[in-house]
């Protein structure tokens, strides 16, 4: 199974939302706290392209999004196979 990060923020319910997913599916995932380092914003904002909001999630290499694109690829069937890939 791929490694998975997912940068939140405390107080940040879609983040809630996406951990408990993932949690829900047995999935172990690094979690980054961006909301006092400005580093790992910065580290977060670069490693998505310019995304700025939380949650952004990533399996392996690939960067999903946030919460509703996780949710949409569960919606379509894909995230277990996007979780099972190398």
């Amino acid at each position: 199974m791929p490694n998975v990060t997912i940068y939140t923020t405390m107080m940040c319910p879609y983040c809630f939302r996406a951990k408990k997913l993932l949690t829900q599916k047995g999935v172990k995932f690094d979690e980054i706290d961006v909301g006092t380092d400005p580093g790992l914003r910065r580290e977060m904002t670069t490693r998505s392209n310019g995304g700025q909001t939380v949650p952004q999630i990533f399996i392996g290499k690939r960067h999903v999004g946030g919460c509703d694109e996780l949710f949409a690829l569960e919606a379509r069937g894909e995230l277990d196979a996007a979780l099972q890939a190398a």
